[in-house]
């Protein structure tokens, strides 16, 4: 019997310290500066990339997965805006020469990166100073401006962060203008005239990551750097092959050892058939040598988890005020950019006018103002008042496509 007791109380144990090995820690968002457009993690472009749509609303947002030279092969515009962000933006010799053809012709190339390609830079009079931080004890609350000079906004935007320290310590003042400035106000997003067309070189991609945008009102620094591009470009270009690139092209013409191999017949057809073999080898003799695998639980999917935080933010801080304010001055921006209209003053000829020159009934655009006047007038907004107002400007949205 006492030793039955002592066998429970062992079984017991093990148990406990079993359960307590398979707790599993709580998912943490990586912090891997991707940039791409569909990572919603803190330092992807999943809010760049939607918002840019917004803000040229009559032009889609192409796609371009090949290197620049094969772009500008491939096209002849004239008036067309196209976006680089990544760490790095390394070219080819003929990608480089892509780049100031595409520019000389009219058109405007965005490139937000730590370290644009050195050739070049050269080509128009740039030069980067890059200070290289990491580590949590470097961490503070950091910030951009935008130049006086050239805009009315005189906000710094900040986040808590890595310094954001890049700038740039050389340019041609004749053909360049500072756009912008870091918190120590030196110079770290240029606009570059070129032939027909302009640059606009920004050496700080993380200020246009999810996570600076998501702060405050950081989503109008993004608005205010396109403030000099056509309001309706030929095309508008999303890249997406230079932020998958981490290094610098070879000079054996961008191949890697495998292309290297495969460019010679009879060191290809040897390589084909030792993949063969090796195939083989895996397919009949593992079968009978390999150990059973225990399944292993795949890891959580931050990219939801990031997400779900920062709703969880909207949803513990109930800022509806916050969020109506916001749609309400888009709303308010769109109807001064499109129709011309004089938005101080919201009365019945307001109204009257916005309604013939959008085709949207004069009930439905006098119920929408309504609908942003209780909301002004309010000190408390309720969930129905925002799903309401939301769905009033997407049906004037939909009707003005």
């Amino acid at each position: 019997m006492r030793n039955l007791i002592l066998y429970f109380i062992n079984f017991l144990l093990l148990v406990i310290l079993c359960a307590s090995c398979n707790t599993k820690k709580p998912a943490v968002p990586s912090l891997k500066e991707t940039f791409a457009k569909k990572d919603k993690n803190p330092f992807g472009s999943y809010v760049f990339y939607n918002q840019l749509k917004h803000i040229f609303y009559q032009n889609d947002v192409n796609t371009k997965k090949d290197n620049f030279e094969t772009v500008w092969h491939g096209i002849s515009d004239t008036a067309s805006v196209y976006v680089v962000i990544s760490k790095n933006v390394y070219l080819t010799e003929a990608g480089q020469k892509a780049m100031l053809d595409y520019v000389n012709e009219g058109n405007f190339l965005f490139i937000n990166s730590e370290n644009i390609d050195s050739s070049l830079l050269d080509s128009l009079g740039c030069k980067v100073n890059q200070t290289q931080y990491a580590g949590v004890e470097n961490m503070k609350y950091t910030s951009v401006t935008l130049s006086p000079a050239y805009y009315n906004d005189t906000l710094a935007y900040t986040y808590f962060y890595l310094p954001l320290t890049n700038h740039f310590v050389k340019y041609d003042t004749s053909i360049t203008n500072v756009l912008g400035t870091n918190e120590q106000g030196k110079p770290n997003y240029l606009e570059v005239f070129y032939g027909k067309g302009r640059f606009y070189l920004h050496c700080e991609p993380r200020v246009l990551s999810n996570y600076f945008l998501l702060q405050k009102n950081n989503y109008q620094y993004l608005q205010n750097i396109f403030a000099f591009t056509d309001i309706r470009p030929e095309h508008v270009y999303w890249d997406d092959y230079y932020n998958k690139k981490k290094y610098p092209p070879s000079e054996q013409g961008n191949k890697n050892a495998i292309q290297m191999l495969l460019q010679y017949p009879a060191t290809a057809r040897a390589f084909w058939l030792l993949l063969l073999l090796l195939s083989l080898y895996i397919l009949f003799g593992g079968k009978r040598r390999q150990r059973i695998v225990e399944t292993i639980i795949p890891n959580t999917n931050t990219t939801v988890a990031f997400t779900e935080t920062v709703g969880h933010l909207y949803l513990q801080k109930k800022d509806n005020r916050n969020i109506a304010d916001k749609m309400i001055m888009y709303f308010m921006e769109f109807i001064r950019k499109q129709y011309f209209l004089n938005i101080s003053q919201l009365n019945d000829e307001f109204i009257e006018s916005l309604s013939k020159k959008s085709n949207v009934s004069k009930e439905n655009t006098s119920a929408l103002f309504q609908s942003i006047k209780l909301v002004n007038n309010s000190f408390e907004i309720t969930d129905q008042q925002l799903l309401l107002l939301n769905h009033q400007i997407d049906i004037f949205y939909k009707n003005n496509l």
